[in-house]
């Protein structure tokens, strides 16, 4: 069956255009309810969401779904995705929503929904659901004396605060740390400065006056220029940029220097193989982290494995095969001690519970390797399948036998837009640009021949 709704992350588009309409949102609520039902108790769903203005319209809908079907609904309010899934375990839900395009321009949305254990769906599971949305929905109504119910969570907020700071070890404070915090205007408004705050943190707070549309405008983890700033202006030990539903994050030192996931995963990962908590010897993580990354861990004696891009596929391995760390060059890290998804306060959290063991600075303390010259560029195309060009392929053999054991090439095509990505990295950062540039140069042709 061709995916109609479900994309690479749950459903995401433009704000009251298909599929992100009140309509298909009230049938993602009936389906998604009615396919959980188990059993003869009352059952129920959490639904969070971040600060767009279209969340309003669309939990609106999805509560009028779910209890139409004789779901009961547990609104949240504004909660980082973590949240959701974290909430949706504790309170026993029998499914989870959250309400956000993540990093997105405001303009979008996206409903992401949690099985009972707070995982991602699977894709079998989304594949069901848009069979029911297809479906004839009058043969989900409950009876009148079983419509659902709805009630707000009001100590939501409370409870993630304390399972946040409970990730740390006991006793451990932070105190004397002065922390600039971007919340990109976006879910973890409240709780993340709060979280810090009552660890003994001084707390400078910026991202944190949402409208409905300045959620990821010029700033947060994909803008952390303005933490930068911050960060100096403060004489600040350390800059923390959360995304718009803070499931990812990105560091900035006491020197203004931008920390990716790659350095944090290494960070957590040597902390805890050190302290003997690190399982399966090693961390996931995808084809888009650094060379540097894998060299580093394996002079610990750790592996690194490899996943497609994508936080679903990195947990997919790491449950799979026993790991608790994982993540993403782009800041999304999974602790799967404490929790099923990205969580960037934790994974912040983890970070400087290592500035407080050690005693030295961020920009020591998160310096771990040295990264290998890595370039990416997108080229655009309008129809066909320039991978498949006979130039192409020609053009990716021939780098790959010039980079040799030197370096390494990733070539994929976007999961959302008509766009190939051309990255390489290595040793020789000349020998890196002229590999990419000659495959870039080879898709261009082919792009124009189709």
């Amino acid at each position: 069956m061709t995916r109609r709704y479900f994309g690479t992350d749950g459903i995401r588009g433009l704000a009251n255009t298909h599929p992100m309409t009140s309509e298909v949102a009230l049938k993602v609520g009936m389906a998604a309810g009615k396919l959980f039902q188990t059993g003869s108790h009352r059952h129920r769903v959490v639904i969070g969401k971040d600060t767009r203005l279209s969340g309003y319209m669309l939990e609106a809908a999805l509560m009028s779904g779910f209890t139409s079907v004789g779901v009961d609904v547990f609104l949240l309010g504004p909660m980082p995705t973590p949240a959701v899934a974290m909430l949706t375990r504790s309170l026993r839900a029998d499914i989870g929503v959250m309400i956000s395009a993540s990093h997105n321009k405001y303009e979008d949305n996206g409903i992401k929904l949690f099985d009972p254990d707070g995982y991602k769906l699977s894709d079998e599971m989304e594949l069901a659901i848009e069979r029911l949305i297809e479906a004839d929905s009058r043969t989900m109504l409950a009876p009148a004396d079983r419509i659902g119910r709805a009630t707000r969570v009001e100590s939501a907020q409370e409870r993630y605060i304390e399972f946040a700071k409970r990730t740390l070890p006991k006793n451990l404070k932070l105190t004397g740390l002065r922390i600039v915090i971007d919340c990109a205007n976006g879910a973890a408004y409240k709780v993340a400065p709060e979280a810090l705050w009552e660890l003994g943190a001084e707390v400078i707070k910026i991202g944190v006056e949402p409208n409905g549309r300045n959620i990821n405008d010029k700033c947060g983890s994909t803008a952390p220029e303005l933490l930068v700033q911050k960060v100096k202006e403060f004489r600040a030990d350390i800059g923390i940029a959360l995304d718009g539903d803070a499931d990812r994050v990105v560091i900035v030192d006491e020197k203004g220097q931008i920390v990716d996931g790659d350095q944090l995963m290494a960070v957590i990962a040597e902390s805890w193989h050190r302290r003997g908590k690190l399982s399966a010897g090693g961390v996931v993580a995808t084809v888009m982290s650094n060379l540097g990354l894998e060299r580093y861990l394996k002079t610990l004696g750790l592996g690194m494995v490899r996943t497609p891009v994508g936080d679903r596929y990195v947990v997919e391995h790491m449950r799979k095969h026993g790991y608790n760390v994982g993540g993403e060059q782009s800041g999304h890290i999974v602790l799967s001690d404490f929790t099923t998804t990205g969580d960037g306060l934790v994974s912040a959290l983890q970070v400087l519970a290592c500035v407080v063991a050690t005693g030295k600075p961020v920009s020591e303390v998160c310096a771990r390797f040295t990264p290998l010259p890595q370039v990416l560029k997108n080229v655009r195309y309008q129809s066909g399948k320039p991978l498949d060009d006979k130039r192409v392929r020609k053009a990716i053999e021939g780098a790959q036998l010039k980079l040799g054991e030197k370096g390494r090439i990733v070539i994929r095509p976007s999961g959302t837009e008509p766009v190939i990505r051309v990255m390489a990295e290595g040793d020789d950062e000349t020998l890196v640009n002229t590999v990419v540039g000659e495959i870039v140069d080879a898709v261009k042709v082919a792009a124009q021949a189709a």
